[in-house]
C-alpha cells in the first residue's frame, strides 16, 4: 500500500494558501506548529483563545485576540489551526463546532521532540508501515491505522471521529480485566489507570506495581493507594527503562523533558528487574515516548507470563506502526489491536495486545 498516497501534506497545503491563516492555542504546540511553519514558508495571521482565555495579552508576537475579533479583522474566509490538545468534551465539541464552521486543521506535531509526519517520513518507514499494518488482529485496527496516517498527513478532525472509540470499549472487549490481575502500570501518573482497572474488577487485584518518575505525581498516587488500595502494592518513585539506572533530564520527567547534561535526575528502573519471581498479568506502558526502552526492559516479562498489554503509541511519530512491530519481535504470539480514544490531535490512540 502506498501510505503517501493517502492524503495530501497539510504542511504543503497551508504553504500554497492565500486565505488568512490563524492559530486557535498558545504554549508548546503552538511554539511547535509556528516552528514548523518557519520551515516551510507558512506565514500565520494571527492567534485566538477561547474568549475566558483572552487578557490582553501576547504570543510569540502576536496579540492573542478572541474569534470575534479574528472574523472582524479578516472575515469568516479563514484556516484556523488547532494548536493545542484536549479530550475534554466541552472543548472538544467547541472544536468540532469550529470544524463545520471554517476549515480547520489540526497538524500533527510529535508530543516529545522528534520528526514530523509527513510524504518524507512515509516513504523512508514505507515497509516497516506496511509490516505493523499486516500484523492488525481486525478490522478496526486496519481501519484506526489508515485512518492515523491520513490524520497525520492532512491535519483533518473527520479522520480521528471516523474509527474512534471509547476506553471503555477497549477494557471490555480486549483488555477484559479479572478481580485476580497481577497488574504492572508503568507511567502511573497520580493512579488513573489503576482507578480505570478497579472500575472493571470491582476494586479487586491480585496485586499491584506502580512507577511514576515525578516527584509530585508520585505524592499524590502514594496518596491515592493509602486511601483507597488494600493488598500486595508496590508504588516506586522511578522511569521506565531498559535497565536500572540513573538518567538527568532538563526538566521534570515529562512530556517536556529530555536528557540533559544538568537538570533533574531521575531513577529508571527495567520492570524485569523489579518482578523478579513475580507475576504479570497486564502491563500497561505510557512514559511519555520512551515506550521502546521500558519494552526492552520488560521482554522476560513479556515472554514468561505474556500478560495483556495496553501501550501508549503517539508520542513519537512512528510509534503507531514501530511499536507493534517491537512487540511482535519480542513475542510473536500476541494479537495486537489499534485504538483511538477521544482526543485531539492524535493522543490517546494505544496498542493492545493479547495473547490467545
Amino acid at each position: 500500500m502506498h501510505f503517501e498516497q493517502l492524503e495530501q501534506s497539510v504542511w504543503e497545503r497551508l504553504a500554497q494558501e492565500n486565505r488568512p491563516i490563524v492559530l486557535y492555542g498558545m504554549g508548546d504546540g503552538a511554539d511547535k506548529i509556528l516552528h514548523e511553519f518557519g520551515k516551510h514558508g507558512i506565514q500565520a495571521a494571527a492567534v485566538f483563545a477561547s474568549d475566558e482565555f483572552v487578557r490582553g495579552h501576547s504570543f510569540r508576537g502576536f496579540q492573542v485576540l478572541k474569534l470575534s475579533e479574528v472574523i472582524a479583522r479578516f472575515g469568516e474566509d479563514i484556516v484556523v489551526v488547532i494548536a493545542f490538545a484536549t479530550q475534554r468534551p466541552e472543548v472538544l465539541n467547541k472544536i468540532f463546532a469550529l470544524d463545520a464552521r471554517f476549515d480547520v486543521v489540526a497538524p500533527d506535531v510529535p508530543v516529545v521532540p522528534g520528526i514530523v509526519f509527513d510524504k518524507e517520513f512515509i516513504r523512508t518507514n514505507q515497509q516497516s508501515m506496511q509490516a505493523a499494518f499486516d500484523l492488525m488482529a481486525d478490522e478496526i485496527s486496519r481501519e484506526v491505522f489508515l485512518d492515523t496516517v491520513r490524520f497525520k498527513l492532512s491535519g483533518r478532525l473527520r479522520y480521528l471521529r471516523n474509527s474512534e472509540t471509547t476506553k471503555a470499549d477497549a477494557f471490555m472487549h480486549l483488555l477484559r480485566p479479572g478481580p485476580t490481575e497481577h497488574f504492572a502500570d508503568l507511567g502511573a501518573y497520580t493512579g488513573d489507570t489503576i482507578r480505570e482497572l478497579l472500575y472493571y474488577t470491582s476494586g479487586r487485584f491480585a496485586s499491584i506495581t506502580a512507577l511514576e518518575p515525578d516527584q509530585r505525581n508520585f505524592r499524590k498516587l502514594c496518596v491515592y493507594a493509602e486511601e483507597n488500595l488494600s493488598g500486595e502494592v508496590l508504588l516506586l518513585q522511578a522511569g521506565a527503562w531498559h535497565s536500572d539506572t540513573e538518567l538527568t533530564f532538563s526538566a521534570r520527567a515529562g512530556r517536556q523533558s529530555k536528557l540533559a547534561d544538568q537538570g533533574v535526575k531521575t531513577q529508571m528502573r527495567a520492570l524485569d528487574h523489579v518482578l523478579t519471581g513475580k507475576k504479570c498479568t497486564l502491563l500497561k506502558m505510557d512514559v511519555e515516548g520512551a515506550e521502546r526502552e521500558a519494552l526492552r526492559g520488560a521482554e522476560a516479562i513479556i515472554r514468561s507470563c505474556r500478560p495483556k498489554l495496553n501501550i501508549a503509541v503517539y508520542h513519537r511519530s512512528g510509534d503507531f506502526f514501530e511499536l507493534p512491530l517491537l512487540v511482535h519481535e519480542v513475542c510473536p504470539d500476541y494479537r495486537l489491536y489499534l485504538r483511538h480514544h477521544p482526543y485531539v490531535p492524535a493522543w490517546d490512540t494505544n496498542l493492545y495486545a493479547v495473547c490467545q
